[in-house]
């Protein structure tokens, strides 16, 4: 059972030979993700996140912060994607998507992909930025993620997902993160770098 939802557990293969046929890959990998769920910390985000990820996830906490002016919220924001990460991390690193949801990663990949190079354009190149194709480029991939998890995951996880995407794809966020003259100027700059040395390493 989910710990903190009474439903089957995340991840949790069906078999055709019903639940009662012992694996202990599955029961390790249920165990693993109970653990992650438990305490997804910024110290565990960083044991399963490469560093540069970790850096720019710091700095959308502090943005985050600074446009809902609510340290708790944003918080919570940050936790939920550290969550949401670490558990399609672990589905996809023990091959749990099938060969349908593997077209879905890739499809997800090139969408991330595209999304990322986006907010470096309209950084980098001053007066491009359009909040409107910013937000549909983001929405677009929580449509993809939650498609991608569909049978694997919780309607709470899908909450967290809504709840992150939704956050991160308001125009309002976005309009006060590009500002030009605004006081999350120089996070975007840290953001862009990150997002680069990602595109630059493939990892985008």
């Amino acid at each position: 059972m989910d710990s903190d939802s009474g439903e089957q557990s995340e991840g949790e293969p069906v078999t055709a030979s019903g639940p009662d046929v012992f694996s202990s890959k599955s029961l390790a990998l249920q165990a693993q993700k109970k653990i992650l769920s438990k305490i997804a910390s910024k110290t565990m985000a960083n044991m399963l996140i490469d560093d540069t990820s970790s850096e720019i996830f710091d700095e959308l906490y502090k943005v985050t912060k600074e446009h809902t002016h609510n340290k708790k919220e944003a918080h919570k924001i940050m936790k939920d994607l550290i969550k949401v990460a670490i558990k399609i991390g672990i589905l996809y690193r023990n091959n749990q998507f099938s060969q349908e949801e593997v077209v879905i990663v890739e499809k997800f990949r090139k969408k991330l992909n595209q999304t990322a190079m986006t907010i470096v354009s309209f950084y980098e190149v001053e007066y491009t930025f359009d909040k409107n194709v910013l937000s549909k480029l983001l929405h677009e991939c929580k449509d993809l993620v939650h498609e991608l998890v569909q049978r694997h995951l919780t309607p709470r996880t899908h909450g967290r997902i809504n709840h992150v995407f939704n956050h991160f794809a308001d125009v309002e966020f976005l309009s006060t993160l590009y500002s030009l003259d605004g006081d999350c100027r120089a996070n975007l700059k840290r953001i862009c770098e990150g997002i680069n040395k990602l595109l630059d390493e493939k990892v985008l």
